[in-house]
C-alpha cells in the first residue's frame, strides 16, 4: 500500500499539470448515436500485480475512453468501481487515506482533469473516486456531463465489511441519497458495487426517472472461502432490478488477481475480480457480456444502444408503476419488519 501510496501522489501531480489529451480528430470515426439514444460503453480492465505504477491505471482508463469513443461512438462511458488503482480495501492501512481525492481545494484536481476529457470527447462520464470532505471520507462516483459540466456527486449508500472487502474502515455511508442526473443523452442513475444488492437503491433510482441505472463495480472471489463464486448470482441480481423497473442496467467490473503484500514483500492475501461486466435491456435480458477471465490486452470495452423514448413507452405500457401501492410499502421503513426507524 505504501508504495502504491507514494505512485499516487506523483500521478496527482501529473493531473494538475493538465497533461494534454491527444487529438480527437479522426476520418474514420464512426457516425454518432442518433437522437434520444444512449450508447453506453461498459469498460472493463484487468486488475493485476503487474500494473503497479498509478499512471498505468490512470493511461488504461483514458485509452478506454478514448476508443470507447472514437471507434464505438460511445456517449456515456461507465468505468469500474476506484479505477484509479488497486483495490486497496483489501486491508486496514492508513497509507490508503492519501489516495482520497478533494476537489473542492481548487480547479487543478482529477475531477477537472476529466472534465476537460468528457469536454473533448463530448461523452458523459460517472467518475468513481476515493472521496475526502474535510474529516469525513466516501466512496464516490462524480457524473460528469459531456460538455464538461460536474453535474454533482452520488456517495455509496451501503458500505460492506467483510474479509477482503473492509471498506467500512475508509468509507462513511453515503449521505445524498440516491441520485439520477440530467445529462446531455438521458437520464442516468448511479450505485456503486455493493448498492447493486439492493432492490431499494435500483427503484429509487427508476422512480426518480433514470433512463439506465449504473454500477460501477469491484467484486471477486471471497479469500475466507476460495471456493465461493458468486458471479452468477451478482448478475442475476442485478438483472431484476432491469426487469422489475423495466430500465436497462449496466455493470462494469474488474477482472484479474490482485495480490497484497505484507511489508516484507510476502503475500498476505489475493483476490481475483471475476469481471464478467455486462449490459442488459429493460426486460433483463444480458445484451452484451464481457468474459470472466478478461481478453488479452486486458481491456473488454461493451457497447449497447439504449433508445430512451421507446423504453419509456414500454414501461408505460407495461403499467408496473401506474399500479404501485406505496401506501401498502411502509414496512421497507423498517429494520426489523415491526419497528419503524425514526
Amino acid at each position: 500500500p505504501g508504495k502504491f501510496a507514494s505512485s499516487y501522489r506523483e500521478s496527482r501531480e501529473s493531473f494538475q499539470k493538465n497533461v494534454p489529451l491527444n487529438d480527437v480528430i479522426d476520418v474514420n470515426r464512426p457516425a454518432p448515436a442518433p437522437k434520444g439514444t444512449i450508447r453506453v460503453a461498459a469498460v472493463q480492465l484487468e486488475s493485476s500485480s503487474k500494473y503497479e505504477g498509478a499512471n498505468s491505471f490512470r493511461e488504461r482508463a483514458i485509452e478506454a475512453i478514448k476508443v470507447a469513443v472514437m471507434e464505438h461512438s460511445a456517449n456515456l462511458v461507465l468505468l469500474q468501481e476506484l479505477f484509479l488503482g488497486p483495490y486497496f480495501c483489501q486491508s486496514q492501512d492508513a497509507t490508503n487515506f492519501e489516495l482520497a481525492e478533494c476537489w473542492d481545494d481548487d480547479d487543478d484536481n482529477v475531477v477537472s482533469f476529466f472534465q476537460e476529457l468528457a469536454k473533448t470527447y463530448n461523452v458523459v462520464l460517472p467518475i468513481s473516486l476515493f472521496e475526502r470532505k474535510n474529516n469525513a471520507y466516501y466512496n464516490s462516483v462524480v457524473v460528469i456531463d459531456s460538455d464538461g459540466t460536474n453535474l454533482g456527486t452520488y456517495r455509496k449508500s451501503h458500505i460492506p465489511d467483510g474479509t477482503g472487502y473492509q471498506e467500512k474502515f475508509y468509507f462513511s455511508p453515503g449521505d445524498t441519497g440516491f441520485k439520477v442526473f440530467q445529462t446531455n443523452v438521458g437520464t442516468i442513475g448511479v450505485g456503486i458495487c455493493w448498492d447493486q444488492w439492493f432492490p431499494e437503491a435500483a427503484r429509487s433510482m427508476a422512480l426518480l426517472g433514470a433512463d439506465v441505472i449504473l454500477y460501477p463495480t469491484a467484486i471477486g472471489s471471497e479469500p475466507q472461502d476460495p471456493t465461493l463464486d458468486s458471479a452468477d448470482h451478482w448478475q442475476r441480481v442485478m438483472q431484476g432490478h432491469a426487469a422489475a423497473n423495466m430500465v436497462p442496467v449496466v455493470a462494469s467490473n474488474r477482472v484479474g488477481t490482485e495480490v497484497l503484500l505484507d511489508d516484507s514483500g510476502q503475500e498476505r492475501q489475493r483476490i481475483t475480480f471475476y469481471g464478467r461486466s455486462f449490459i442488459t435491456n429493460e426486460t433483463g435480458l444480458i445484451v452484451k457480456e464481457a468474459g470472466k477471465g478478461g481478453s488479452p490486452n486486458g481491456r473488454d470495452i461493451l457497447v449497447s444502444d439504449i433508445i430512451t423514448g421507446e423504453n419509456r413507452a414500454t414501461r408505460a405500457a407495461w403499467g408496473l408503476f401506474r399500479d404501485r401501492r406505496p401506501e401498502l410499502y411502509g414496512i421497507l421503513q423498517t429494520k426489523d419488519g415491526s419497528t419503524h426507524m425514526r
